[in-house]
């Protein structure tokens, strides 16, 4: 198997991954509080990358402080992220607020061009343009302007661009496991700060394995989200990440009944549209090169 053929799978687990990992948390956000929600799962999480690191041998803590430097500026983006996104989810469809991740690989793309000075032609920043314009479809500011909801969605698309920026910046010998473990810690950290001022509500049998199983799902929606940057030709993996706005639609459908109305339905076409043919140049510029 090809390093890209394993960067594909890899994307479309890590996808299929996060949206049921979104799906269970929207569910049990209904009855616990969001924060006991974050510590619980990312408690979880934490034993279990922990678990799997220490049999792989994928703990390594002796690196040099630019890395440290980079996972530092992830983890900023994974907290932030984390908190935006599951505050947009907890009052939006979850087909809506995937439709509007979709925009993420041309925010990378974008942000790559600005802060890494990587090149980016005309045709490209048109896409983005287009893929910008779709997004404001899905969002759909009214009179009063954005939504609330709308406004995190948005701000957890920049969070989750500089999370990924600062991944593809770190040194190919730091451990996968290693920054999925502080990315659970993290977030972990973030649900007990909030738990501060939040009362805990107790877990009945329903609600304790919908957070055992969400735990499951973002562990291995972290190693992969983690695996499929290092692995492979981003241009060749990022398209798979559309997935997962098939499985938003299937679990939005399924579980909670939602089914996006036309508007939205086309800013998402713009935007994948957009997407997929900015990186169909960006493979016609490397092999140019």
């Amino acid at each position: 198997m090809t390093s890209n053929t394993r960067a594909a799978l890899f994307m479309m687990v890590s996808m299929a991954a996060f949206t049921v990992n979104d799906t269970l948390i929207k569910l049990a956000g209904a009855d616990v509080p969001l924060p006991q929600l974050l510590t619980l799962r990312g408690l979880l999480a934490s034993v279990l990358i922990y678990g799997l690191a220490r049999f792989y041998g994928g703990l390594r803590f002796d690196l040099s402080r630019r890395d440290w430097a980079f996972i530092g500026l992830r983890t900023v983006g994974e907290i932030s992220a984390t908190f935006f996104f599951l505050n947009a989810l907890m009052n939006m469809p979850i087909a809506n607020l995937n439709a509007l991740m979709q925009s993420l690989p041309l925010a990378v793309t974008l942000g790559a061009a600005l802060f890494f000075g990587e090149k980016v032609g005309w045709r490209r920043y048109t896409a983005i343009g287009l893929g910008f314009c779709g997004m404001l479809l899905i969002v759909r500011p009214g009179p009063d302007g954005f939504s609330l909801d709308a406004v995190y969605g948005l701000i957890s698309v920049a969070c989750v661009t500089l999370r990924d920026l600062a991944t593809r910046k770190l040194s190919d010998h730091v451990p996968s496991l290693t920054v999925a473990l502080s990315a659970a810690v993290s977030v972990a950290c973030l649900g007990l700060v909030g738990s501060i001022t939040t009362e805990w509500v107790p877990l009945d049998l329903r609600l304790g394995l919908l957070v055992v199983n969400a735990a499951v799902f973002v562990f291995f929606g972290y190693l992969f989200s983690i695996l499929v940057m290092r692995t492979g030709e981003v241009s060749f993996s990022a398209p798979f990440r559309y997935t997962g706005l098939l499985w938003a639609l299937l679990l939005g459908w399924l579980v909670f009944g939602h089914w996006p109305d036309a508007v939205t339905l086309l800013g998402a076409g713009v935007v994948v549209a957009s997407g997929l043919f900015t990186f169909y140049r960006e493979r016609v510029v490397q092999e140019a090169d």
